[in-house]
């Protein structure tokens, strides 16, 4: 009856535009930092550094993603409102203030102003709207859909996940088409076009009039006192578990391209980028409304570890990256398990703030799932860094069609993530225990 009322109810009270809309705009704008990929080495020759030396932009961003949400938590709790606003202020005025350093840096090459520019900017500073943007409608989205918890997030957050696959085709045109200094004038136009978006997201969000915040002694407790409601044990079996499961994903998703290559399918790179990128998307939807259906929230991460280690087994036991190439069932083993892997990253996140609700209540979540996206930052730092590691380290690079590329060593990836996907596997099925619902 009640979500009757909410949605036959005028817009003030209609849960679809007061928390889903404005979790979408909120998630699909912010989402774009995933492409980053589409740019960075425009970006790169622009300004006459590596791509390696920019890419630290991008691991900048997610680290400060997740530390924002960690230290930024109990302000998401006290005041949507003002949180919301923080994420479009800092998100647009980071991606300004990138596309400035951008513009300094053509006109300046090699300066090294230039780069730290672009690391604050697009690290840090998009890094905090990164952070409390992504927090903000998660709490407001439980709070309206009360039975279907796991849809309504899953929703917002396949909105994150989906924001690469629409935006890519866009920034690419762009960069096309805006002719000279093409990629700081994308900074600029972009930095409005989002500012709208998540401004309008920021009016609209708003929680039920029929919650109330925990006040006497709920509102004084610490949230180290809410995690010790249960065996602590249980909280660090969750966080471990969602960092193993992001560090692998991006271990995997940032050689995604170059594997692509070694099996034959270069021409195909952007087609097989953008299904990866709707698994991303689909995985953060359909995971986190399965899950509702079940007892424990938790059998959803044991069903993506063990389907990303089956996938993974198959591929390193036939060397199907080394010997795909024109071997269409090994070709189909490889993209399955890029999908696989995609989709069960993208259902990780989709799934902690309920499962996190299911273990310690709805009372302090934000500030809970802001400490838990601490997670996040650290796998952003280390994902793609051990994949880059293993791949120097290891195997040689070979010329394939004119391309340099490394089979061996994107093998050797996966002996890595599918010892860590075990751990994580032990760790939801004796570590985390079922929930009190």
């Amino acid at each position: 009856m009640g979500d009757r009322a909410n949605t036959s109810g005028g817009w003030r009270t209609n849960k679809w535009i007061r928390a889903a809309v404005p979790a979408l705009l909120l998630h699909c704008s912010i989402g774009t930092v995933y492409c980053w990929s589409i740019f960075s080495q425009e970006i790169a020759d622009y300004i006459g550094f590596s791509k390696g030396a920019t890419e630290w932009a991008f691991s900048f961003a997610i680290f400060f993603l997740g530390m924002s949400a960690a230290f930024l938590g109990n302000v998401v709790e006290k005041d949507i409102h003002k949180s919301s606003l923080i994420a479009a202020v800092c998100f647009a005025a980071g991606m300004a203030g990138t596309g400035f350093f951008i513009f300094y840096g053509g006109t300046h090459q090699g300066s090294i102003l230039a780069l730290i520019g672009i690391y604050i900017c697009y690290g840090f500073i998009m890094g905090v709207g990164l952070g409390t943007g992504y927090l903000s409608p998660v709490k407001t989205l439980m709070l309206w859909f009360k039975d279907r918890k796991g849809l309504a997030t899953g929703l917002a957050v396949a909105g994150f996940g989906a924001a690469k696959a629409i935006a890519s085709p866009i920034m690419q045109a762009m960069l096309d088409n805006l002719g000279e200094g093409g990629i700081y004038k994308m900074f600029w136009i972009l930095a409005v076009v989002y500012f709208v978006m998540m401004f309008v997201g920021h009016l609209l969000l708003k929680k039920p009039d029929d919650w109330h915040e925990p006040q006497s002694k709920d509102a004084s407790q610490s949230i180290m006192s809410v995690l010790k409601s249960r065996p602590i044990a249980n909280y660090i079996g969750i966080w471990l578990m969602f960092y193993i499961n992001i560090t692998c994903g991006l271990a995997l998703i940032s050689q995604e391209k170059m594997i692509v290559k070694c099996i034959g399918l270069a021409s195909f790179a952007g087609v097989i980028s953008t299904v990866s990128a709707v698994f991303n998307a689909g995985g953060r939807l359909g995971f986190s409304a399965w899950a509702d259906t079940m007892k424990d929230r938790n059998t959803v991460y044991k069903i993506i570890f063990v389907l990303s280690i089956v996938f993974t087994a198959l591929v390193m036991v036939t060397g199907g990256i080394k010997n795909g190439e024109g071997n269409t069932l090994l070709v189909i083993l490889v993209l399955g398990l890029i999908f696989v892997v995609n989709a069960g990253y993208g259902g990780g996140f989709s799934n902690v703030p309920t499962l996190l609700s299911d273990h310690y209540g709805m009372g302090s979540i934000s500030a809970i799932h802001g400490i838990t996206l601490s997670a996040w930052g650290f796998a952003g730092l280390t994902g793609n860094q051990m994949a880059n590691w293993i791949v120097q380290h290891f195997g040689e690079e070979v010329e394939l069609h004119g391309i340099m590329v490394n089979p061996t060593g994107y093998q050797c990836v996966l002996y890595a993530t599918i010892v860590l996907y075990i751990v994580a596997l032990l760790l939801s099925l004796f570590l985390v225990r079922p929930a009190k619902k």
